[in-house]
């Protein structure tokens, strides 16, 4: 296991046991801080083990991090729905 590995398995780890302490702001602030710290993780990954590898982690970290994906896919249909 090479170090772009075990720095997104730390950052799985880490985004587990933030999301079972309790928060006033529904999490998001944390939410900030995972993309944050995951975005240059991730292509680390990739830079390190191919796309494949990198598209696996991505969808790992977007299924931890699910309601800032839902978010913006929202923000982007609402956009191209008025762009027409």
């Amino acid at each position: 296991m090479n170090w772009s590995i075990a720095l997104a398995a730390l950052w799985g780890v880490s985004a587990n046991v933030l999301a079972m302490i309790p928060s006033k702001d529904n999490h998001w602030t944390r939410a900030y801080m995972l993309i944050a710290v995951g975005i240059p993780i991730l292509g680390y990954v990739t830079l390190q083990n191919g796309p494949w590898i990198g598209l696996i982690v991505l969808a790992a970290g977007m299924s931890v991090l699910r309601w800032p994906v839902i978010y913006l896919g929202r923000w982007v249909r609402k956009m191209i729905g008025s762009a027409s």
